[in-house]
């Protein structure tokens, strides 16, 4: 426990170096504004303008979440699906690899020509952007099923949706859980990439016209909201992560330590 507390505090002064080194950086060069504001420069620019960057903040919190709510859907069916059917590995892998290549800024004109500008093209990107992690890392983890449980359950009388819900969807848990902590960042990338271009709400909108207006203490004050939302709900996902799958995440942990 102790050691715990002390790798924790290491890292939190290691954080808080980074910040004060960048500040007094800064100072010393003298570094205008224009080109790299100082972090209390963001930070005070975020307390200034919380009234008004509170809205923004809600219409992309709940964008991402939506967007990745609907990627875990259509993830863990798709992963599913692959995991325990051949014939769907064989004709969908391929498929999902080559979306997965096409850079997203390209998908997102087409979405805005089917939708119009607002919210559907920055949900729709962010489950285009998170979705692929949770179908791999779900196939993987059906994948690691020993064939010799399912030839013992299947002796014992059940059928492939009882081996998959009983055995492999517990047994992908820790895949799930690895997963979800990497497509929720995805999510908010895509988020915000859809509301630099086809949104007039959002953090994405607001950085983008802090850009046109040369204000970039805005600018890097909107980049810490969205890495602020990005390590809460890591924090959160993680905290889930031990509650449901830490029968996997101890012997690690212990690992860890030793």
């Amino acid at each position: 426990m102790k050691y715990e507390v002390r790798r924790r505090l290491w890292a939190a002064l290691l954080i808080l170096g980074f910040f004060v080194v960048w500040e007094l950086l800064c100072i010393m060069l003298n570094v205008s504004d224009l080109v790299l504001p100082r972090p209390s420069q963001a930070l005070t620019t975020l307390v200034l303008r919380f009234d008004v960057l509170w809205p923004h903040i809600l219409q992309t919190l709940m964008t991402t979440m939506v967007g990745f709510a609907l990627g875990v859907v259509v993830g863990v069916v798709i992963g599913a699906s692959i995991g325990v059917s051949k014939t769907a590995y064989d004709t969908a892998y391929p498929l999902l690899i080559g979306f997965s290549s096409i850079p997203k800024v390209a998908v997102v004109p087409i979405l805005v020509l089917w939708f119009g500008v607002g919210t559907v093209p920055a949900i729709l990107t962010a489950l285009a952007m998170c979705f692929f992690p949770i179908v791999v890392n779900i196939a993987t983890g059906l994948a690691t099923t020993e064939p010799d449980l399912e030839d013992v359950l299947k002796v014992l009388g059940a059928n492939k949706f009882d081996i998959l819900w009983n055995v492999g969807l517990p047994r992908t848990m820790p895949f799930f859980f690895a997963s979800l902590k990497i497509a929720v960042t995805f999510a908010f990338v895509g988020t915000v990439l859809a509301e630099t271009v086809a949104s007039n709400r959002g953090i994405g909108n607001v950085m983008m016209k802090a850009s046109s207006n040369f204000d970039v203490p805005l600018l890097f004050a909107g980049l810490f909201i969205l890495s602020g939302l990005g390590v809460a709900l890591y924090v959160v996902f993680s905290l889930i992560e031990k509650r449901v799958a830490g029968w996997a995440t101890t012997r690690r942990d212990d690992a860890t330590i030793m």
